[in-house]
């Protein structure tokens, strides 16, 4: 097992922790997080966009001049594309962007996007992510000790801390809070850093490898 170093949110070392190479040092692979990362995109797309076609634009009950005659190229209606405020061709119409993956799926690319995270050196774990107040200037001051403040994080922790979370209101931009109940890969790989807190460290873990322990069960029986 690999060990990493756990900090105090003054910055001060705590001591070591050793994570689990099953879920932080596994084989990462790059096409599966791209795959996720655009199926978990989409399913927040509303798929509301719309343009009217021939049919659906007003006006146009005729021909605008005879078919022979006028010298002029033979046209069939003002609705028709050619013309400004004709119907539009092969326009985007109302559509389900949804993507339902396989939850073996899902729990691969998690376990993936962690692993990768881990080999960049994008981890950081703090014993105890506890604020004396909820303002925001004591999460900046945490951030800056503990060099934060030059990238866009994630902070995983195993309870939503009220405290933290009114903190955190006015830097959505560089320092988001989840849950670790509610990690997947499309949240790790928007952001650069990865902030976990020590508590939240253990439920990440089963959570990874829930679905593992799982098939090897159905297996066996």
């Amino acid at each position: 097992m690999s060990k990493i170093s756990v900090f105090k949110i003054d910055g001060q070392q705590s001591g070591e922790i050793e994570l689990n190479p099953l879920v932080f040092g596994a084989r990462i692979n790059e096409r599966l997080l791209q795959l996720v990362l655009k199926a978990y995109a989409g399913n927040q797309r509303r798929g509301t966009h719309d343009t009217k076609g021939r049919k659906e634009v007003s006006g146009g009950g005729k021909k605008p001049w005879k078919q022979k005659g006028t010298g002029r190229a033979r046209q069939g209606s003002i609705r028709a594309p050619q013309w400004r405020g004709g119907g539009i061709v092969f326009g985007p119409t109302p559509r389900d962007y949804d993507t339902r993956l396989p939850q073996k799926i899902r729990q691969k690319a998690l376990i993936s996007a962690l692993s990768l995270k881990n080999k960049q050196a994008e981890i950081t774990i703090i014993d105890d992510i506890q604020l004396s107040e909820p303002k925001t200037k004591h999460l900046v001051k945490m951030m800056d000790v503990l060099k934060l403040n030059k990238s866009r994080n994630l902070c995983v922790v195993s309870a939503m801390d009220e405290k933290l979370k009114r903190a955190s209101r006015n830097l959505k931009e560089v320092f988001s809070i989840k849950r670790a109940d509610d990690l997947n890969a499309y949240h790790l790989l928007r952001r650069k850093h990865l902030v976990i807190s020590r508590s939240a460290l253990p439920v990440i873990e089963k959570r990874a490898l829930e679905t593992e322990s799982k098939a090897k069960e159905s297996v066996t029986a």
